[in-house]
């Protein structure tokens, strides 16, 4: 196993994505927080590869993490949140799971998208005062 073949199981993921994976984070601010952070991580491949025993789809994307590597801690202060190690470990399972999260420090390009209209609504939004000022000009 090389990180050619790394590459190549982690792409077919990528390009069979779902856009459901975006209902998993919708409205959590915790995991948000986390996807956010997890795009500023290193995270990379172990340099020797585990042997790939099941070579099912779910068994592949486990393998795959199982040979990610990142730290905990710098997603513990990148994110922000007041867990432990192995409490943000417990939040990430979902995010994993449902494929938001790339063992390669990148995510789901249906959430990407969603975060980013989400962030440009917040820009496109004026305040109520501030609308008022405006009409009244």
């Amino acid at each position: 196993m090389n990180a050619t073949f790394y590459a190549e199981k982690l792409n077919w993921f990528k390009q069979n994505e779902k856009p459901e994976a975006v209902l998993v984070m919708t409205d959590n601010h915790e995991f948000i927080k986390i996807i956010i952070a997890w795009t500023t991580l290193e995270v990379k491949p172990t340099d020797k590869l585990a042997e790939l025993t099941d070579d099912s789809e779910n068994g592949i994307w486990d393998w795959i993490w199982k040979n990610a590597r990142f730290s905990l801690t710098d997603l513990k202060a990148k994110t922000g949140v007041p867990y432990s190690e192995s409490v943000l470990e417990l939040k990430m399972k979902p995010l994993i799971g449902n494929r938001v999260l790339y063992p390669d420090g990148t995510v789901n390009s249906f959430v990407q998208r969603y975060i980013r209209n989400e962030i440009a609504k917040l820009f496109e939004t004026k305040p109520k005062k501030q609308q008022r000022a405006l009409k009244a000009k």
